[in-house]
């Protein structure tokens, strides 16, 4: 994996706060309670869009602007968040915008993507099968696909994990949901830009492990999709940049249930009024699976919330839960 300079880093923070103002982190004291350990949760819900996708998206289309200036129109598959992201900020740079999602997808992200100005085609039963298509549309309307994974997307995302390392340098862990890889691994460009030694720990769903298997074996193994709670984790094939980093760079990889995370999400929103959707309530539920063990008890730990796009019907679901 190419790893930025601590200067191109800055530079594309720089460009990321054109659009959007850094987020807070904050330290909660009944998820501590809970924990046993000092959590820092960094609020990536607080971008305009929800997530910490918009960070990466800024980046990537600010380069494709500079690269290649003929591209009037981009395309991107998404179970959401990466949709909203390109949408949001291809309208700022005057490019349509088409988001290709599976059937059964979020109505809300839907919603909010179609609210940014963007065409949303439904497609396929899961992320491959959206991806798919989209690379067929793309080749029948001469459109520009944005990948889920890219060095810019990465130097985008890394500049929330400057933010909350500079706020807090001695982390002893961060723990990441992983999806495509983009936000693992602008932690660990961020880490390595800063030289701060915290420990870097992917999350993914216990029903779509395609990266913790991948991780154990060292290669890259399929894996069948199932989970409802966190589509953002939706994940069925690695992507081999992403993984390729995380193979040499994450310290493990756990997985979480979606009995887990609806627990996690039930838990941010008691402790801290803060609505978590399913891929961003992760880094909380592998926390609490091992808040026991010596990774966090006592420690002084990371949890990127990274984003709060869930339906009221889901949530509504969830809250009823013990």
């Amino acid at each position: 994996m190419y790893l930025p300079s601590l200067a191109e880093l800055d530079a594309a923070a720089a460009l990321v706060y054109h659009a959007m103002p850094p987020t807070p982190q904050y330290s909660w004291p009944l998820l501590n309670e809970a924990l046993g350990a000092e959590a820092w949760v960094k609020h990536e819900n607080h971008t305009p869009l929800g997530t910490f996708k918009a960070r990466g998206a800024v980046v990537y289309l600010d380069a494709l602007a500079r690269r290649a200036p003929e591209v009037r129109g981009i395309i991107a598959p998404s179970r959401g968040n990466h949709g909203q992201a390109i949408a949001f900020s291809g309208a700022r740079l005057g490019l349509q915008v088409t988001v290709v999602v599976p059937h059964g997808n979020s109505v809300e992200k839907n919603a909010c993507m179609r609210g940014l100005g963007a065409r949303v085609i439904e497609h396929g039963h899961d992320f491959q099968e959206s991806r798919e298509h989209a690379l067929a549309l793309m080749r029948e309307e001469g459109l520009h696909m944005v990948p889920s994974y890219h060095d810019d997307l990465v130097a985008g995302v890394a500049s929330g994990w400057l933010e909350l390392f500079r706020a807090q340098p001695d982390l002893d862990l961060v723990l990441v949901p992983i999806g495509q890889g983009s936000g693992i691994c602008g932690a660990i460009a961020a880490r390595h830009a800063l030289g701060v030694k915290t420990r870097i720990i992917g999350v993914v769903s216990s029903h779509a492990p395609a990266y913790q298997l991948s991780f154990r074996a060292g290669y890259s193994i399929e894996a069948a999709v199932s989970t409802v709670v966190a589509d953002g984790l939706a994940c069925r094939v690695a992507d081999a940049a992403s993984l390729a980093a995380v193979l040499e760079y994450a310290d493990d990889v756990l997985a979480v249930t979606d009995d887990e995370v609806a627990r996690a999400m039930r838990l941010y929103y008691r402790c801290t009024h803060n609505l978590a959707e399913g891929a961003g309530a992760a880094a909380l539920a592998a926390a609490m699976q091992i808040k026991d063990g010596p990774l966090i008890r006592g420690k002084k730990i990371g949890l990127p919330l990274t984003g709060g796009n869930v339906d009221a019907d889901l949530f509504r679901h969830i809250l009823q839960g013990p």
